[in-house]
């Protein structure tokens, strides 16, 4: 069984048992956090998608937050000896998927 969620203006396909990284949602380790956005269910060769699916829910506890590797981005304009080094890193918190309730 799997779902697909919407958090954090992505979509991930999740299983229970997953660990994913999504976007930052601000809790502490050991909250739990309940996705209302399912997209989709699929369960054993049954597809449920749209308003079939309006009232599914995917339970999940967080792991950790932390921040994702460094992005370097460097800006050049030649011949005027522009340059611009900049780094960022994006933060996210890690979840694991407790149950899908389709």
């Amino acid at each position: 069984m799997y779902a697909i969620i919407a958090t954090g203006g992505k979509q991930y396909k999740v299983s229970e048992g997953d660990i994913i990284n999504v976007e930052k949602l601000g809790l502490e380790e050991g909250a739990e956090v309940t996705f209302d956005n399912v997209i989709a269910v699929s369960d054993e060769g049954s597809f449920k998608a749209g308003a079939d699916v309006a009232s599914a829910t995917v339970k999940a506890s967080v792991v950790k937050e932390g921040k994702a590797r460094k992005v370097i981005v460097y800006r050049y304009k030649r011949k005027s000896g522009y340059h611009k080094k900049n780094g960022h890193r994006q933060p996210y918190t890690q979840v694991k998927i407790e149950a899908i309730n389709a």
